[in-house]
């Protein structure tokens, strides 16, 4: 069974969460916990939202208010998706890197557009030197 598989009714993660089934629905309202729904529109809750209720019940015993629960919740969800995305982007670099060794992915241009180099080859660097005279001023 994964984490988010969303198998249990509101009693059960109430009863898992140590809480009122009447607490789950408000804050669902709030939008703290959201449940999947069922095509007869009960809500279901997977083994994440019941761990996610422990949590707002042991922040608001700490005394952190329900927004301030909501924004903790908020980062701490953005952190696993980077964290998620961080896992993929290791995963296909490391696959590149397996698939063509002795190359480089990639690099990026000074405007920071991302480029594809060859084995061997070496980015163009800016030698120019540009002179600036303000406006005005005359040669002495």
């Amino acid at each position: 069974m994964d984490a988010n598989d969303p198998v249990f009714a509101i009693a059960v993660a109430a009863e898992l969460a140590g809480m009122h089934p009447q607490t789950l629905r408000q804050y669902d309202r709030l939008e703290l916990v959201s449940p999947q729904r069922t095509a007869g529109k009960s809500r279901r809750y997977s083994m994440r939202d019941v761990l996610q209720l422990r949590e707002i019940a042991r922040l608001g015993a700490e005394g952190v208010s329900l927004e301030g629960i909501r924004r903790i919740l908020q980062l701490e969800n953005q952190v696993a998706a980077l964290g998620e995305r961080v896992r993929e982007l290791e995963s296909a670099l490391a696959d590149e890197l397996l698939h063509r060794p002795g190359r480089r992915v990639f690099a990026a241009t000074g405007s920071g557009e991302m480029v594809s180099l060859r084995a061997g080859t070496r980015t163009q660097r800016n030698t120019q030197l540009v002179v600036w005279r303000p406006l005005g001023h005359e040669e002495r």
